[in-house]
């Protein structure tokens, strides 16, 4: 009878990382879900945003942010 090698360390974390990348990307989808569900509700109450205000946000938050290290 044949011994069966040992797995490498790679081959042992590469199996790994190929579960952790679909749990991560079906937790990405709950939150977007989560969010869309959000914003719908604001819309509902509040009526929809327009760009103008998008853009107004957005610009808000780029001025908020650190400026990034090189």
């Amino acid at each position: 009878m044949r011994e069966r090698p040992h797995p490498t360390p790679s081959a042992v974390h590469g199996t790994a990382g190929a579960q952790a990348r679909p749990s991560a990307a079906i937790t990405r989808q709950v939150e977007r879900n989560s969010l869309d569900e959000l914003i719908q509700a604001a819309e509902a109450e509040h009526g929809p945003v327009t760009q103008e205000e998008i853009d107004v946000l957005r610009d808000r938050l780029h001025r908020a942010r650190p400026p990034e290290q090189p």
